[in-house]
């Protein structure tokens, strides 16, 4: 008899169940999802053209995590919120389990106990819609072996996510002279066309510097000796680098990496169009709109706004606690601040009455972002606005919307 658990009813197959927890362990890595063989069989439903699989796949999932909400005005702490609860820290915002169980205020054991039910009955939602659209296809197994993270998707994890506001023609220059040596060696000759003024972007310099880096390797190693045109234009709230070049004869795709690191960075994957022996590659690389700064012990918080705000013409920094916090907020000036209050060493009321207490950061709109809901007293320190955690997408963007700044 194969090894399987009994889940809402449904006989599962221990397999499927572990599969469906890699996904909610990827749920915000696109490129892995993409590749996921689940992603395969969710492409065939017609209702879901004009998605990528990946994001057909998350949303699926995410689908079947709200279908175990316990609905509004209930106790964050209740224990029948708690499996939903879990499951969101976690898996959507990020949390460790430690942090997980913390702010819900049982065992590190319970926790565990809690999340591999919250896994199973995820996996029992999405089984009769994986086998129906297995079934319809004819296909063989939906269960094949969980696709591994890459070298470079794991190097990625290990690095901080600090992004600040940078010149995206000294980035472009940068990876320029990184690769001129190569490009001299097979004959390339690189044209660069820059803006005069500065293109000013916020984001990781690190995973930008390679993604751009990366970009051009790959082009000048694909193309014939001769010109190759490196261009960068600002384009109102986009930035446009465009890299022309004539492709020589058994030239590869552009490949993973590039769409890895664009993807890390929140930047809408390359369009590469080829034609008569031509190659061109365009990155459009978000500049301008406003930005947003995230105080909040929990790491993952800033990631998980970006993925929700991805599309909208938001930059998202992170400060991890509130001493960087004030700093980050007196030298750059975001439009708006979202704040914890359950913070170690200075707590986010104390934030709060300093950003208020100073003439450069008074004026900051302050969104108090905690599992402590007191609008009251946020209103009476001088915020602008309230959420309750967890958070979804619309809420931020409602409050957002408040704010007149979607």
């Amino acid at each position: 008899m194969s090894d399987s658990r009994v889940v809402a009813d449904a006989t599962l197959p221990c397999a499927f169940v572990e599969q469906v927890q890699h996904i909610l362990e990827h749920l915000h890595d696109f490129p892995y999802l993409l590749t996921h063989p689940f992603a395969e069989a969710i492409l065939r439903a017609p209702e879901r053209l004009g998605e990528s699989s990946g994001q057909q796949l998350r949303r699926e999932v995410m689908q079947a995590v709200e279908a175990l909400s316990p609905g509004p005005g209930i106790c964050f702490r209740a224990p029948h919120a708690r499996i939903y609860n879990l499951l969101h820290l976690h898996y959507v915002e990020g949390m460790t389990i430690q942090e997980a169980a913390n702010e819900l205020n049982i065992s590190l054991r319970q926790a565990y106990r809690d999340l591999r039910h919250g896994e199973e009955s995820v996996a029992a939602l999405l089984w009769p819609r994986m086998r129906q659209d297995e079934a319809s296809a004819g296909s063989g197994s939906v269960l094949p072996e969980p696709t591994q993270a890459s070298a470079l998707e794991e190097e990625m994890q290990r690095l901080d996510k600090r992004s600040f506001a940078i010149n995206l023609c000294q980035l472009v220059l940068r990876a320029h002279k990184a690769v001129d040596r190569l490009a001299v060696s097979l004959g390339v000759q690189c044209q660069v066309d820059m803006p005069a003024q500065p293109v000013m972007v916020v984001t990781d310099q690190v995973v930008a510097q390679q993604a751009l880096v990366s970009l051009l390797s790959h082009a000048i190693q694909d193309a014939v000796p001769g010109q190759l045109s490196l261009r960068l234009k600002a384009n109102g709230t986009t930035a446009l680098l465009t890299v022309r070049h004539h492709l020589r004869e058994g030239a590869a795709p552009l490949g993973t990496t590039v769409a890895q690191l664009a993807d890390r960075l929140h930047w809408p994957l390359p369009q590469v169009t080829e034609g008569e022996g031509i190659r061109e590659v365009l990155l459009r690389i978000p500049v301008g709109g406003a930005t947003i700064l995230v105080i909040d012990d929990n790491e993952g918080l800033g990631d998980l706004f970006s993925r929700y705000l991805a599309g909208h013409p938001f930059h998202v920094i992170q400060a991890n606690n509130g001493p960087d916090g004030l700093d980050i907020a007196r030298q750059l000036h975001p439009d708006v601040i979202v704040l914890d209050v359950m913070m170690p060493d200075l707590d986010g009321w104390e934030v709060l009455q300093t950003l208020r207490a100073e003439p450069s950061t008074a004026g900051i709109p302050v969104i108090v972002c905690s599992v402590i809901d007191d609008p009251q007293l946020a209103q009476s320190l001088g915020a602008s606005s309230s959420l309750t955690k967890p958070v979804g997408r619309d809420d931020i963007l409602r409050v957002l919307h408040a704010l007149h700044l979607t």
